[in-house]
């Protein structure tokens, strides 16, 4: 897959690849811009530190898969209630 507007792949960072299993890892949204979301596509899990929960998205490739690039643009379209 050919870098675009949609897809970003970085194999000269330092942390690629950041998760294994991924043939084409799009790095466009190597921060998430669904971690704030309490309800998100991805896979995440919620871990308790200090009495605080907090989101875990460790395991997650959702944001790193081509095709998932129109949804997460959906979920930022519509702020979360």
């Amino acid at each position: 897959m050919k870098n675009s507007y949609r897809f970003f792949e970085n194999r000269e960072c330092e942390y690629y690849p950041c998760h294994k299993g991924i043939d084409h890892l799009n790095c466009l949204f190597c921060y998430c811009p669904l971690y704030s979301r309490k309800h998100c596509p991805g896979t995440h899990t919620w871990i308790e530190k200090d009495g605080v929960a907090i989101k875990n998205c460790t395991d997650c490739t959702f944001p790193h898969e081509p095709e998932n690039y129109p949804v997460i643009m959906e979920f930022l379209k519509h702020p979360e209630k």
